[in-house]
C-alpha cells in the first residue's frame, strides 16, 4: 500500500486506536516508560512542531485537507533541510510546501517552500525500496530566518543499531488535520529494511521520521511496500551509508537555494 495514498479511514482509525489503547504494553525502555503501541493524536510541543505536513504549491492559501505525505527538519550547518520519504516525491513538481506544525488548517511556523529535492541514485534510477528516502531544501522565510531556526532540528543518525531504543513516529493521516503519534520498540525486517508496530499509520504518514532515545532521526515511513500494506505495521529503510552520503550531498547543495 502506498502510504500517500487518500483513503480516508475514520471508523477504522477510531476503532483501531481504542484497541491500542485498551491493550498496549506498558513496560518501560530505553526511550522512557510505555505504553508502547498506543497511536494516540500528538501533543502540541516544540519537538513535535520540527514534524511537518507537506503540501503542492497551490495549496498555499487553502491548506485545510491538502496534504499528502509527512516531512521533518533534521539538523544541518545551513538549517534548512527536510527529510521524507522519496515515493512521497513521485509524479509531483519539485516545488513543494513544508508545513511544520500544522494543525486544523493553521500554519503556526509558516508555510515554507521546498525548492529543491536529493533523491538516491537507488530510487532515481529504479524505484528501490532501500533507497526510499529524500532530503528537501527549505527556502527562507521573508524576515530571512531558516527553518531550523524556527522549531530546530534532529540530529540524522545513520549506522545505529536497530532497536537500541524504542522510536516515537509521528505523522498526518490524509484524513486528519492534526498528527497522530506512536512509540514502540522497532525490528529488523532484513539487512535493509526495519519495521515497525505501531496501529493506524495510512495514508498520509509516508516520510514520518523515527526519533529514537537520542533524539536522533533513525528513519523516515516508507520502504518496503512503500511503508507497509497494513495500517499497523510500518516499515523503514536502515539508514546507512547511503543515507549518510545523500544528506551530505544535500547539505553541500543547500546554499544554492
Amino acid at each position: 500500500m502506498k502510504r500517500t495514498a487518500r483513503t480516508s479511514r475514520p471508523a477504522l482509525y477510531a476503532a483501531t486506536l481504542l484497541l491500542a489503547v485498551t491493550s498496549a504494553s506498558t513496560a518501560a525502555a530505553d526511550a522512557g516508560t510505555g505504553p508502547f503501541g498506543v497511536t494516540a493524536f500528538a501533543v502540541a510541543t516544540a519537538r513535535s512542531a520540527r514534524v511537518g505536513a507537506l503540501f503542492a504549491a497551490d495549496r498555499r492559501a487553502d491548506l485545510r485537507g491538502g496534504h499528502f505525505c509527512t516531512a521533518s527538519v533534521v539538523h544541518s550547518p545551513h538549517r534548512n533541510l527536510v527529510v521524507t520519504a522519496a515515493h512521497c516525491l513521485d509524479g509531483r513538481a519539485d516545488e513543494l510546501l513544508f508545513v511544520p506544525g500544522y494543525r486544523n488548517g493553521r500554519a503556526p511556523y509558516g508555510v515554507w517552500k521546498v525548492g529543491r529535492w536529493f533523491l538516491p541514485e537507488g530510487w532515481a534510477k529504479g524505484r528501490d525500496e532501500d533507497s526510499d528516502v529524500a532530503f528537501g531544501v527549505v527556502g527562507e522565510r521573508a524576515d530571512g530566518e531558516a527553518v531550523e531556526e524556527v522549531v530546530g532540528g534532529d540530529r540524522l543518525a545513520t549506522g545505529t543499531a536497530t532497536g537500541a531504543t524504542a522510536v516515537t513516529v509521528t505523522g498526518y493521516l490524509n484524513s486528519r488535520e492534526a498528527p497522530i503519534s506512536c512509540t514502540n520498540k522497532p525490528g529488523l525486517h532484513s539487512r535493509t529494511q526495519q519495521r515497525i508496530s505501531c496501529p493506524g499509520f495510512s495514508g498520509g504518514t509516508s516520510g514520518s521520521p523515527w526519533v529514537n532515545g537520542d533524539g536522533a532521526v533513525v528513519g523516515v515511513l516508507g520502504g518496503h511496500e512503500g511503508g507497509g500494506a497494513t495500517a499497523d505495521v510500518s516499515f523503514s529503510v536502515v539508514f546507512g551509508a547511503e543515507a549518510a552520503e545523500l544528506y551530505q550531498e544535500a547539505e553541500r547543495g543547500s546554499p544554492a537555494n
